[in-house]
């Protein structure tokens, strides 16, 4: 059997091939992996965990900086999402101590 992916937008309605797809697939039985057991309480407990670690290790914090009116010109031509990407310039930059030497 193989897998097709799609995905939709959230405005778009679904296709009736699509709809028949799904219809098909709900009365396939569910066939578990060997090579992937299910998860015991103790390990979804770490993953928990580690996931709101990372969560919050990439929460963001606003914050209001002066920049040149070239330095923001340039930052924009970057395209959509240049916010986040002077962000990880300013953090690759903070982490570098050869780099944040040169600016200090």
């Amino acid at each position: 059997m193989a897998v097709i992916k799609s995905t939709l937008e959230p405005s778009d309605k679904p296709t009736r091939k699509q709809i028949r797809m799904v219809e098909e697939a709900a009365m396939h039985p569910i066939v578990f992996d060997e090579d992937s057991p299910e998860l015991t309480d103790e390990q979804m407990a770490e993953f928990r965990r580690v996931a709101e670690l990372r969560a919050e290790e990439r929460k963001k914090q606003n914050v209001t900086i002066r920049l040149s009116v070239g330095s923001i010109r340039k930052a924009k031509a970057l395209g959509k999402g240049y916010t986040g990407i002077l962000s990880r310039i300013i953090e690759g930059t903070l982490d570098d101590p050869e780099t944040l030497k040169r600016y200090l």
